[in-house]
């Protein structure tokens, strides 16, 4: 009975990650389109985002009644948890970076759209490699050196994105526009780079909860 809901557990968690990276490149999606100028489309998108996260919630949930349920050692419970929370905050901060352009409608000057669309692509695009380093955990890869060296590519992606935001901080602030309109665009890159530090985050638990297993 128990490895059954260990099995189980497992099947939530690959749907769960999935869930992830489809509300991930939706939201992407969603503000590509409002870079377009596509309002009516990034909403539906934007709506759509909403649904996906709120899935994934739903199987969050469902993992934490299974664990509470007896699925897997009472050691191991507490780390696997914490491992799908982390990686829940990913698709959260999608949602929030989608539910920013659209309650607030920021106005991004032409000369910084091909800039803002280049970091949007990258913060987001970091659910890619996060996906390979967390399926190769979840399916039960016993080699730690191959989980880890997918993880650090998590970090390669998340150092890039912090040098895109040097660069456009920087051209944002130097730039002619009002003050009030460049503190705006600083929000909405903030919003925008939290994906990428959010999957950091979620690949350092997943190296630690990687360590544990070993002991």
């Amino acid at each position: 009975m128990i490895f059954k809901k260990e099995k189980e557990v497992i099947g939530d968690m690959i749907e769960h990650l999935n869930a992830v990276e489809a509300c991930a490149k939706t939201a992407l999606r969603a503000i590509e389109t409002y870079l377009e100028g596509d309002i009516s489309e990034s909403k539906k998108l934007s709506r759509k985002v909403d649904d996906i996260e709120t899935q994934a919630d739903f199987i969050r949930y469902g993992i934490r009644d299974k664990l509470y349920s007896g699925a897997y050692l009472p050691l191991h419970r507490e780390g696997i948890y914490k491992l799908v929370e982390s990686l829940d905050k990913v698709s959260n901060a999608a949602e929030a970076c989608c539910d920013f352009f659209l309650s607030q409608r920021i106005e991004i000057p032409d000369e910084l759209k091909a800039l803002f669309l280049g970091i949007t692509r990258e913060s987001f695009g970091i659910v890619l490699p996060l996906r390979d380093a967390m399926l190769t955990y979840i399916e039960g890869d016993s080699n730690v050196d191959s989980i880890r060296e997918k993880a650090k590519q998590v970090g390669v992606v998340e150092s890039n994105v912090d040098e895109m935001e040097w660069e456009l901080t920087r051209e944002i602030f130097t730039s002619s526009i009002e003050y009030a309109h460049k503190v705006h665009l600083k929000l909405c890159l903030d919003n925008i780079v939290e994906i990428a530090d959010r999957a950091e985050d979620a690949a350092d638990e997943l190296e630690m909860q990687t360590v544990k297993s070993m002991v």
